[in-house]
């Protein structure tokens, strides 16, 4: 999926969920010091007329942020972005 921010042109590759479904495992830059630093994911809707929305807002931590029982996928090369998403669930202490 492809999508401007901050006048910049980035691209996210989701994984398949289900049929109504698609998954995101991203990082970014708030990964250092805000968010979890693994990374995090993101659920949206399938395409309807092509588009998807991406609202960073629901971004959540992992399963693996929370507990040390847990493994979690890490996000694909072409899913780390070089910019901060201030949006989404923050990083646990």
């Amino acid at each position: 999926m492809k999508f401007r921010l901050d006048g910049k042109d980035f691209s996210l590759q989701p994984v398949e969920e289900d049929e109504k479904t698609l998954f995101f495992i991203f990082k970014d830059l708030t990964s250092k010091e805000e968010t979890y630093q693994a990374g995090r994911f993101l659920y949206t809707d399938r395409p309807v007329n092509n588009q998807v929305v991406l609202d960073f807002n629901k971004a959540e931590n992992p399963p693996c942020a929370f507990t040390q029982f847990a493994t979690c996928p890490l996000p694909p090369a072409q899913n780390r972005m070089d910019i901060e998403i201030k949006a989404g669930e923050l990083k646990t202490h």
